[in-house]
């Protein structure tokens, strides 16, 4: 049963999510690095990276080996780490700790919902799709604007979209496990869930987290 899967993907979450937090609280302890690697060039090179991977990994799933689908998972999980520096230099880690433990409770929650739901949800993609893009869109013109009620919209309808989102990969990974095989297929469906897990951690912290004093 796929359903017995899931393990494997909740394994591989944790593996990223283990890697990636370490890693930001790890550089946070050199303030200079995780300011000059989070600034100008740097961060742009890195980036990219990150969305060249993700791109790789999608669109090579079906042909790559599972050691390639790991390197991918586990290089991606590092290149968000470094960025997280940056957010252990802001926020009190005691809010961090927090939030990750709010949007630990509130991913479970949503999980189940997507494990367990009967119900086709392949219409959510292109809604989900859309709803990401008019984010998008909205932040980047609030970089000129420089609104804080606009950021705080934004930040309220990231965390729903997310919320879905998580739903729906949940949902999807039974399809993926399907098409590619339990191993990739548990790597890429981990991935997916990283993604919204990480991103609704960042909304969450936006809304709820409390700065460093310093």
């Amino acid at each position: 049963m796929i359903q017995e899967k899931y393990p494997k993907v909740f394994t591989w979450l944790f593996i990223g999510l283990i890697i990636t937090f370490l890693t930001g609280y790890s550089l946070s302890l050199y303030p200079y690095a995780a300011l000059r690697l989070n600034s100008g060039g740097t961060y742009i090179i890195l980036a990219i990276i990150e969305i060249a991977i993700a791109i790789f990994f999608s669109t090579r799933l079906h042909k790559m080996s599972k050691l390639t689908a790991i390197i991918c998972y586990i290089i991606y999980s590092f290149l968000t780490g470094i960025t997280f520096g940056v957010i252990f230099l802001a926020f009190k880690l005691s809010s961090i700790m927090s939030i990750f433990l709010i949007t630990s409770i509130v991913f479970l929650a949503f999980a189940v919902i997507g494990m367990t739901t009967k119900k086709d949800l392949s219409k959510m993609s292109m809604w989900l799709l859309m709803s990401l893009l008019a984010i998008l869109v909205a932040g980047i013109v609030n970089i000129f604007v420089k609104s804080s009620m606009l950021d705080l919209i934004i930040t309220i309808i990231s965390t729903i979209v997310f919320i879905a989102y998580i739903i729906y990969d949940m949902k999807n990974a039974e399809y993926i496990i399907r098409e590619v095989g339990e191993d990739k297929g548990a790597i890429y469906g981990a991935f997916q869930l990283y993604l919204d897990f990480i991103n609704l951690f960042i909304n969450l912290l936006k809304l709820l987290g409390k700065a460093n004093d310093n």
